[in-house]
């Protein structure tokens, strides 16, 4: 079980870090929140490019879609910081009003809370850039030690190559590694624990820029391609919806394509 970290919860300053960027009227009417003129974001604030902390501004690319969502709802993102496999609970516990956090809409997930696309990514095989074995495909993983960070959809997934296709080929199994942080799951790459780690495309683009030269992506095009969810309470219709209209307003702009392409995803 992921320990999880204190809660933290850090209100950006929109009007100065978002100056200028929405010009538009309200896309929605102004849902009811569990703080009034907040909309409460749970997210794990240690996933670059995504979401990290910048002394203590929160910077990436969901901050900016919970901030420009708001905007147009007539309220101010406010991010509370918890561990990524404590999200779903969270929101259930009610505190926070929706998750936009990098996280892939799952049929497991859709069971506990509803969805709406708003991006989509893959993931990335990466390894030491002086490693013996470079992966192209999970296939190649078979006989392995793989990082994965705690609460992700590729484990089950990787299991199942390990229990299938390398079991069948006599490769040897996938052992799977997992690590509260992807920060942790790197640095277990490098000081070689892992040979190999698999992580969100966007994510190993900087993990590799971070590593100056000691870590490579091995892996030729997206693996796994899933499409990214912001996700809200079941039942709560009226937020589900106003999120919805939020994020049509904000794709019909066309600031989000332009925020899409600085992060290198897709719409969803």
């Amino acid at each position: 079980m992921a320990t999880r970290t204190p809660l933290r919860s850090t209100a950006l300053a929109l009007a100065c870090t978002f100056a200028g960027l929405f010009t538009t009227a309200h896309a929605a009417e102004t849902p009811k929140t569990l703080s009034s003129g907040e909309l409460k974001v749970g997210m794990e604030i240690t996933y670059p490019p995504f979401e990290y902390y910048e002394g203590d501004q929160v910077k990436g690319f969901d901050p900016e879609v919970s901030a420009a969502l708001a905007k147009r709802l007539g309220l101010e993102a406010n991010f509370s910081d918890i561990t990524f496999p404590n999200l779903i609970l969270g929101l259930d516990a009610g505190r926070f009003d929706t998750i936009i956090s990098g996280m892939y809409i799952l049929p497991e997930r859709l069971e506990k809370a509803d969805a709406i696309p708003y991006a989509k990514t893959g993931a990335a095989i990466m390894v030491r850039s002086n490693a013996e074995k470079k992966p192209a495909t999970p296939e190649e993983l078979c006989g392995l030690t793989v990082g994965l960070q705690q609460g992700t959809s590729w484990i089950p997934a990787l299991q199942k190559v390990s229990d299938g296709y390398c079991k069948e080929q006599g490769a040897g199994a996938i052992t799977i590694n997992q690590y509260p942080t992807t920060s942790e799951t790197s640095q277990a790459l490098l000081s070689g624990h892992i040979q190999a780690h698999l992580e969100i495309d966007a994510a190993s683009l900087l993990i590799v820029e971070k590593s100056r030269g000691r870590i490579a992506i091995s892996s030729k095009g997206s693996i796994y391609p899933q499409v990214l969810g912001i996700y809200v309470k079941k039942g709560n219709a009226q937020l589900l919806d106003a999120l919805k209209a939020a994020l049509d307003d904000f794709k019909a702009s066309g600031e989000y394509a332009e925020l899409l392409k600085k992060y290198n995803l897709e719409e969803a």
